[in-house]
This record gives structure tokens, sequence and C-alpha cells, in this order.
């Protein structure tokens, strides 16, 4: 009789998990594994709110496996060694798993791939997080992409409603005294005051991801196009945390918007643009498999002389606590800080403030969100830090600083995102929420806010550091040019 171990990773699903389904075809006895070596993803271990989803989606797979007969082993130490410990004891013969695409764990998989199968030992590994593996995409030349429109052009004339292979209707069990650990002794719980506020917001696991699925297809699809950029509304997909996890994978996405897409020329439309925020993450997965340095060091390489603010470092701890006197950059982090999460918008937002308005640099921001979004994933952290500070393919043009005052005017109408997040501002006018230090003493007095006091004041002006930051751009640019 012949035994595989599956080696779970960031693909914690039964369903389309085309490692398991290949194990439970080929094999008479699947032995399922999750090790957990955190240091072997260094400098970007997972950080506190990827620890906390990762405890949560660990205890759903489990339950889930035992309900099908089988039970998830949990290892600590380095990958190999565990994996090596694994095959003696369980007389395994292959071991299958779903591929990763961050440099440290590319590396990492190669070696064990080469030393397994120098052993004897049969080890497969598949697609389970793309619907296009980065090495397969390319320019006419053979280059990588480094602009978004013609790399999803090209993809999604390849795009066909793919296959995906059902969850198994029981796993064989495997018998002997094999001991696992405890989720518990993974210490994955954070410290941090966190727990509750997550919980409130999010449902970790493969049936949680799929529930969340139901509800977008049912309820914000149709209003994804024309919602999407306000923050107040519930009508972006909010799947990519159950997406950087593998609780879902991105071929089923593609079945259930196929399904929608066929109901009307409203639903096809929303459907195209949803499809096309998946090919945002597709990008961000190919340039960092292209360009692996970049969660470090600017893909525009004139930007390492970028003459960042000296004496960033208290401001950049009050945009991280959400006091920077600035109210939609304020709402933005306090959301964070409270569910884990932030509004796509609010993160532009909130990025451009810190990279141009303060001058920290991005890299900074963007260990900020490692740490606190519960969808931090090293490709589009990276992409979109790099986008949004302007040193990044594809970015946005450095001379487009978000104004924070003009973005709340237009996508929170109402100022309901800010009234929840900022609530000392709540009584103060649509008028003057957004912008309190231009609202005049006697409004400020009825309302009860005392700026500086109840309220931070601005850390700077919105205008004058505008220009310093394209000041900065402007001295880059003539340095490039001598």
């Amino acid at each position: 009789m012949s035994t595989a171990i599956v080696w779970f990773r960031r693909d914690l699903r039964l369903t389309d998990n085309p490692a398991l389904a290949s194990a439970v075809r080929e094999h008479d006895r699947v032995v399922p594994l999750y090790i957990h070596a955190p240091h072997e993803e260094s400098p970007w271990s997972p950080g506190a709110a990827s620890r906390w989803w990762l405890h949560q989606s660990l205890a759903s797979l489990q339950e889930r496996i035992r309900a099908l007969g089988s039970r998830l082993i949990l290892r600590t130490g380095n990958s190999y060694d565990v994996l090596q410990l694994m095959i003696n004891e369980t007389d395994a013969d292959a071991v299958y798993w779903n591929r990763l695409y961050e440099p440290a764990a590319i590396l990492r998989d190669s070696d064990i791939k080469r030393r397994l199968r120098a052993a004897g030992v049969t080890a497969c590994s598949a697609n389970a997080a793309l619907l296009f593996e980065p090495w397969t995409v390319a320019t006419r030349s053979g280059d990588p992409y480094r602009v978004f429109t013609p790399f999803w052009k090209g993809c999604r004339a390849r795009l066909e409603t793919p296959e995906v292979f059902e969850a198994p209707n029981r796993l064989p069990e495997f018998r002997g005294g094999i001991e696992g650990g405890n989720l518990a002794e993974l210490d994955l719980l954070p410290v941090r005051p966190w727990s509750e506020g997550l919980a409130s917001a999010w449902q970790p696991g493969e049936p949680g991801a799929l529930d969340q699925v139901d509800v977008f297809m049912q309820e914000a699809l149709d209003r994804y196009p024309s919602g999407r950029d306000f923050p107040d509304r519930q009508y972006t997909s909010r799947l990519s945390p159950h997406l950087h996890f593998g609780e879902v994978g991105p071929r089923q996405l593609m079945v259930a918007i196929t399904a929608e897409m066929a109901s009307g020329p409203a639903q096809e439309q929303a459907g195209e643009k949803f499809l096309r925020q998946v090919g945002w993450r597709e990008f961000a997965h190919h340039i960092l498999y292209h360009y692996p340095k970049t969660p470090e060091e600017p893909l525009d390489a004139r930007f390492a002389k970028f003459p960042w603010r000296g004496d960033w470092q208290q401001l950049y701890g009050r945009w991280c606590r959400g006091t920077t006197g600035i109210p939609l950059v304020d709402a933005g982090l306090r959301e964070l800080w409270s569910t884990g999460w932030m509004h796509n918008r609010v993160r532009m937002v909130v990025g451009s403030f810190l990279t141009k308005n303060l001058r920290v640099p991005w890299q900074q921001g963007a260990r900020w969100f490692w740490d606190t979004l519960v969808d931090a994933d090293l490709a589009n952290n990276t992409l979109g830090w790099q986008w949004i500070s302007g040193c990044g393919p594809d970015a946005a043009p450095y001379f487009r600083v978000f104004n924070p005052v003009k973005q709340a005017e237009k996508y929170d109408p109402d100022r309901k995102y800010i009234r929840r997040w900022v609530p000392e501002l709540a009584s103060l006018s649509d008028q003057h929420i957004a912008s309190p230090w231009n609202a005049p003493a006697p409004v400020m007095k009825a309302a009860g806010v005392r700026l500086g006091e109840t309220y931070p004041l601005p850390m700077v002006d919105l205008k004058e550091s505008r220009q310093q930051a394209l000041d900065a751009y402007q001295a880059i640019k003539a340095g490039d040019r001598t």
C-alpha cells in the first residue's frame, strides 16, 4: 500500500486543492500535514494579524479533515527535517504540495524537491493559488510585463472557465502512533488586544470563505463597478484574506463569476470589473517573481536616492496610531487596527499621505500593513506600496498626491465612514468633518471639538507638504539627468 504526505501551507482548503486531489487519487493512504516554520519566510514571517487568522483557519481545517475520517498533523521545525521524519514514521513514498511564489519559499521548496527526489521519494507540486503562474506570461519579446493593462489583456485572452477539483468525500485513515502538536502550541494568537475585533469582523476557514463568495455574488457584485470605491458601503468582495490563506482559490472565483456573468449585460460588466481586480493580484505575483528584491528595494532605481524626511519616526508613530489630525487618514488606520482590514480606496489615501505628505519611506508603511492586515500578502503589499509611492511597475505618477479632504468629499459623501471611525468628530457637519481645521470657532464649539485636545491638530499642511514632495521628486529626476 502506498502512502502520500500532503503538505498544507497557504492552501487551507479541501475543495480545488490539486495536491490533495492527486494524493487521494494516486495513493492508498494520505497523511495531512502542516509544518509551522515562520523562520523560513524571514524577513517576511507572518505578522500578528496573519498569525491570528492562521490559528483560526487551521482550527477550521482540522475540523473538516476530522469529519472526513482523518486528522491534520501539526509539526514545528525546519520543513525538510520534519518531512523526512514524517516519511520515516509513515513509510510514505510521496509528498505533495501546492506552490508558493515568494522568493524565500521558492528557494526552500526547490531545495526540498531536489533532496526528496534524490532520496527516491516522489515530490510533486501544483498550482492552487493563481490563474497564471508567473513564468507562463511574457511580452512578445519574452520579457516580464511591467505595465498592468497589456499584462491583463494577454491573460484575459487566454482565460477559460477552469477545472475545479471537488473536495474528497473521505480521506483514507492512516494508522500508527503518529503524533502531532496541539494548535495552541504554535503560539499564533497575538498578545495585542485584537481578537475581539477581528473575530467580530471575520470568519476564517474554508466555510467562511465559501459563504463570503456567495454573499458577494448575490448581494454585491452587481453594485461592484459603481460602489467599490466607497468605504462606507459593503460592495467590495472582502475575499483577500481568504485568497491569501488559500481557503478559496481563484479558479473557484472564476467559475462563480462566469456563472453570474451569464445572467445578463449588467452582471457581465460587473464580472469583468471584478476579474480585472483578480488580475491585479496575478500581476502582483508576476512582478514579485521576476523582481524578487522589490519588497525592500524600489523597482524604479531612482527612488533609492529619494530624499525621505530625516526625522520621520515620530510622525510615523502617529500615523500608525491614527492620530494624524487628518480625519480620513485616521479613520482608515483605526479601521485597520480594529478589524485587520482597510478599504482599498482608503489604503491609497493613507499610503499617499505617509509617503508624500509625510515623506516617510514606503517600506515603513509596508511593514505596518504587514503586521496589521489579515490579508497581508507579500506580492500585493509590495505592489501596492510601490504603486502609491510612485517607484514601482505601472505606478501612479509621483505628482498624483491624494488629497484626503477631496477624497472624503467624493468617496465618503455622507461622511459615515469618518463618523464611524473618528467618533470625536461625529457632531461636525458634512461640510466641516473632513477638514475640521477650516471650521469656524462657533461650529467647533457647538460640536464639542477642540483641536489639540479632543482631536489632534493636523501633522502637516496638506498643500505645503504636497509641494515639498513634488520638489523632492524633481530633485531625483534632475539627478538622473546629470
